[in-house]
């Protein structure tokens, strides 16, 4: 499965974004997704991650209560982060990722897809 993300941008602190991950050549149905993101000099860390039903989220508590991770399975077949309330330590590269097996949401290592990344800048 190759995932394609866009969306991403410079925008202003307290501003919003709406990032998309699409996959090419398939559904995704059946398999669980995330959001991850990098900051230069740090570790790959968890943001976000949904079900393949949608009816189950997770958060990284840096983000809980301004991002929300939601999925169409359906005609659009997309998986979206919406981005609210920005900080300026939200800059990072922000990559989707998808599995499919269970186990925890939170390990980057546990997901099999990737996507490219897309840069996400807040200034202050």
């Amino acid at each position: 499965v190759q995932l394609v993300e866009s969306g991403g941008g410079l925008v202003q602190a307290g501003g919003s974004l709406r990032l998309t991950c699409v996959p090419s050549g398939r559904t995704f149905s059946g398999y669980r997704m995330g959001w991850f993101r990098q900051a230069p000099g740090k570790e790959r860390e968890f943001v976000a991650a949904i079900n393949w039903s949608g009816d189950r989220t997770y958060y990284a508590d840096s983000v809980k209560g301004r991002f929300t991770i939601s999925r169409d399975n359906g005609g659009k077949n997309t998986v979206y982060l919406q981005m609210n309330s920005l900080k300026p330590e939200d800059t990072a590269v922000y990559y989707c990722a998808a599995k499919t097996l269970s186990g925890s949401y939170y390990l980057w290592t546990e997901y099999d897809y990737w996507g490219q990344g897309t840069q996400v800048t807040v200034s202050s």
